[in-house]
């Protein structure tokens, strides 16, 4: 197994290690920000770096391999959702939000999957998917940062780093979900073709 596909499968590990943080009961806080959010935090960092490190890697070495382009993808899907789902689970974002990105997932990975069975074939990530990625990254790493909910800016009774922190995770999630259902609509519309003549 090369370093490409090992750094792949560490992220994956890395997604049980957040789920049980907060087992621990981490007491304490920095700045206003619980401890524990600062692990978990630090920990989504990690992964998020592996995803932008391994690319590079099995590029730059020529480890392009068939188990990752499999996985690579799955990996990453599976540490978005699970910081997603924790965030809800902590009072930070509003579960439509993850719902969006997971009914996203699903119709994307299904086009894929026609199109590798019919003409072998990739669809490849577009505009919006790129912007989705990017926009989810920053906004999960800003959530775990700030001490209120999504969108809290708008009850107008934040001030300073609070305000501001808010602001940004608001805007940027906005952004995330907006590319995530342009991204959804795109790839929708290339792969329509898919399925003339199957209906």
């Amino acid at each position: 197994m090369n370093l490409a596909n090992k750094l792949t499968i560490l992220r994956i590990l890395l997604v049980p290690i957040m789920v049980v943080i907060p087992f621990f009961h981490i007491q304490g806080n920095i700045y206003g920000i619980p401890i524990e959010f600062l692990v978990i935090n630090s920990i989504f960092i990690l992964a998020a770096l592996t995803d932008k490190l391994d690319g590079y890697i099995a590029r730059s070495r020529n480890q392009i391999t068939t188990f990752g382009k499999f996985l690579d993808p799955i990996a990453d899907k599976i540490v978005v959702v699970t910081a997603m789902i924790m965030l809800v689970e902590f009072g930070h974002l509003p579960a439509w939000i993850p719902i969006i990105v997971i009914f996203r997932e699903f119709i994307v990975s299904g086009y894929r999957l026609v199109a590798v069975q019919k003409d072998g074939n990739v669809i490849a990530a577009n505009f919006w998917g790129k912007l989705k990625t990017v926009t989810q990254m920053i906004a999960i790493i800003l959530a775990f940062l700030d001490p209120n909910a999504y969108g809290v800016i708008f009850d107008g009774n934040l001030t300073g780093y609070e305000f501001m922190i808010n602001l940004l995770v608001t805007l940027t999630m906005s952004v995330s979900v907006i590319a995530t259902i342009f991204s959804g609509y795109e790839y929708i519309k290339g792969g329509k073709d898919l399925f003339k003549g199957s209906m």
